[in-house]
């Protein structure tokens, strides 16, 4: 999210008191209060990009392919109109992102690293399971769990318990993050000759060598703060999810602002989205004249929900004004999209350009909205395929033949193996490497599949996907246990595990063999947070829901 500049010690004092003493809502008051006068954010200026050679070293079809990877949000398996119909019943389309499996792949069956967002950007990065070297969790800053507890939602509503970690000590948010000592994608592109930039998300650290800059970016455009817009800007449409502690913790914390490599931060022009696509643009022209890797890591369309307004109004049909909100949201990030692939093309370089998009997990459950993730069951913060199976895909056409689909299992890591192979540039042979380049499946140039097995695990959370077999252990005492045989049941609508202890035997001596080749976490746990797999945040519960418990 970026650091905010808390001042620790009074900020809990006054939590606390507050805290005991008043009602959420005056904690709420308290708390905004006093982080919006601890945050400095200068007005915009111009972002110095460096600017390239004035003129090419060899024609664009001669040096290694640009990378160019676009990373979305939370955004959902349905919220892109190729996959699952899109969003406000099929009236949201996406054509840009489409475009990109329309003359491209699109992955049918690609996963992400992880149920959140920063374990899945450490695979990204890493090419490796962030359980290789610690990062199994999301980083949060000290502060948030405690506030989320006082903040509840906005009416009370009771909640099934979170189960607290009584081994969970406080480690310090600079702590929180990818060590240095993991070689990036980033890294390994520089070193072939590339120039590198990150716009947007990181998530990943920012001191101790685990900031962008530091970790292989020649250039980081870092987002500093949560908001979209300034909530009172004339051409921002708000949502807010009244029902959500984490909606109500994010509006809170608020913040407008990004930092250009460390430096002080300043307020964005516009639209976040539309601001770090017009960035991605002057890179693009910048850099067209040598091979670069951009990492544009978007905002969008996680909450807190803020759409432009000429985006809000051009469903006027949705009913909804969240999911109209949300929908504009969209709108805007396959606008982005557009944009980024017309820069391309209009300097000559989107034939030997590779271009992937994919999401960091699935879609929210505490949007309240139900069909983000049709027609899988479950939400981010879970293993289920609705919090896993991501829309992904590529488009390079020098190498890859327009309208292909790519039906077996992938995942994040993948991207790592696939970029430095596309630019000649040698993967690091001192680690295990977990992701395989897909270009040579992808062509029938290789045999088999990419992976016959993939893992997801978070302490008392773990799944593994064999062979189509998807078996899930969950729940502080081990008590929840799912298998599925995505084969003929790819949402995961019946529970073999019963049926069939033959597979339960087989799958967990592979996972208890994955496991003995991890590490321990470099931060712990707080506790494990149950999340109903059928139902969205906005639906009361019943004691017969089903729901998995998510260790963070």
């Amino acid at each position: 999210m970026g650091r905010t500049g808390f001042g620790i010690g009074f900020f809990i004092l006054v939590l606390l008191v507050t805290a005991w003493n008043y009602r959420a809502e005056v904690a709420i008051g308290v708390i905004g209060f006093y982080v919006e006068t601890s945050r400095d954010i200068g007005p915009n200026r111009d972002v110095p990009w460096e600017k390239g050679p004035a003129e090419p070293a060899q024609p664009p079809s001669e040096r290694p392919p640009n990378i160019v990877l676009i990373l979305a949000d939370d955004m959902g398996w349905n919220d892109v109109s190729t996959n699952g119909g899109g969003a406000g019943g099929g009236t949201v389309n996406t054509p840009n992102i489409d475009r990109i499996a329309r003359e491209g792949v699109n992955f049918t069956a690609g996963y992400a690293g992880n149920g959140t967002c920063a374990p899945s950007r450490a695979a990204i990065l890493s090419g490796r399971y962030g359980t290789r070297f610690g990062f199994e969790f999301t980083p949060t800053p000290a502060i948030m769990a405690p506030l989320m507890g006082i903040v509840r939602s906005a009416d009370d509503t009771p909640r099934r318990a979170s189960i607290p970690n009584p081994d969970f000590e406080s480690v310090a948010w600079d702590d929180m993050g990818m060590p240095a000592s993991e070689i990036t994608i980033a890294e390994t592109l520089k070193d072939a000759g590339y120039h590198t930039v990150h716009i947007g998300k990181w998530h990943l650290g920012e001191s101790n060598g685990m900031a962008a800059y530091h970790q292989g970016f020649d250039e980081s455009l870092l987002m500093q703060g949560v908001l979209y817009l300034p909530e009172d800007h004339p051409e921002a449409v708000n949502s807010k999810q009244e029902f959500d502690p984490i909606d109500r913790f994010l509006w809170t914390m608020g913040g407008y602002g990004v930092r250009y490599n460390g430096g002080p931060p300043f307020e964005p022009d516009g639209h976040v989205t539309d601001y770090y696509t017009d960035q991605a643009v002057e890179v693009i022209e910048a850099n067209k004249n040598r091979p670069f890797f951009l990492y544009l890591a978007h905002w969008a369309i996680h909450t807190p929900l803020q759409s432009t307004r000429d985006d809000y109004d051009a469903y006027p049909d949705i009913e909804s004004h969240t999911e109209r909100t949300y929908a504009g949201m969209i709108r805007g990030l396959d606008r982005s999209v557009g944009r980024v692939l017309n820069a391309l093309e209009e300097h000559g370089i989107a034939d030997n350009t590779l271009v992937i998009f994919t999401s960091d997990n699935g879609g929210a459950g505490y949007l309240g909205l139900p069909d983000v993730n049709k027609p899988f069951r479950g939400w981010k913060i879970t293993f289920f395929e609705g919090g896993i199976h991501v829309p992904y895909m590529m488009r390079w056409p020098a190498k890859i033949a327009p309208g292909k689909t790519f039906e077996d299992p992938i995942h994040h890591f993948d991207i790592y193996a696939t970029a430095a192979n596309a630019a000649g540039a040698p993967i690091p042979t001192d680690r295990t490497m977990d992701g395989v380049d897909l270009i040579p499946f992808i062509n029938g140039e290789a045999e088999g599949v990419p992976h016959e097995t993939l893992f997801w695990t978070q302490d008392n959370y773990r799944v593994v996907l064999h062979q189509g077999w998807k078996m899930q252990r969950n729940g502080p005492n081990d008590e929840f246990l799912w298998l599925f045989n995505l084969n003929d049941d790819p949402t995961e609508q019946v529970n073999l595990a019963s049926e069939r202890p033959d597979k339960i035997e087989e799958l967990d001596a592979i996972l208890t063999a994955h496991l003995a080749e991890q590490v321990q976490p470099r931060w712990p746990h707080r506790g494990s947070y149950p999340v109903s797999i059928n139902k969205h945040l906005n639906e009361p519960e019943a004691p017969d829901d089903e729901y998995a418990y998510y260790p963070n």
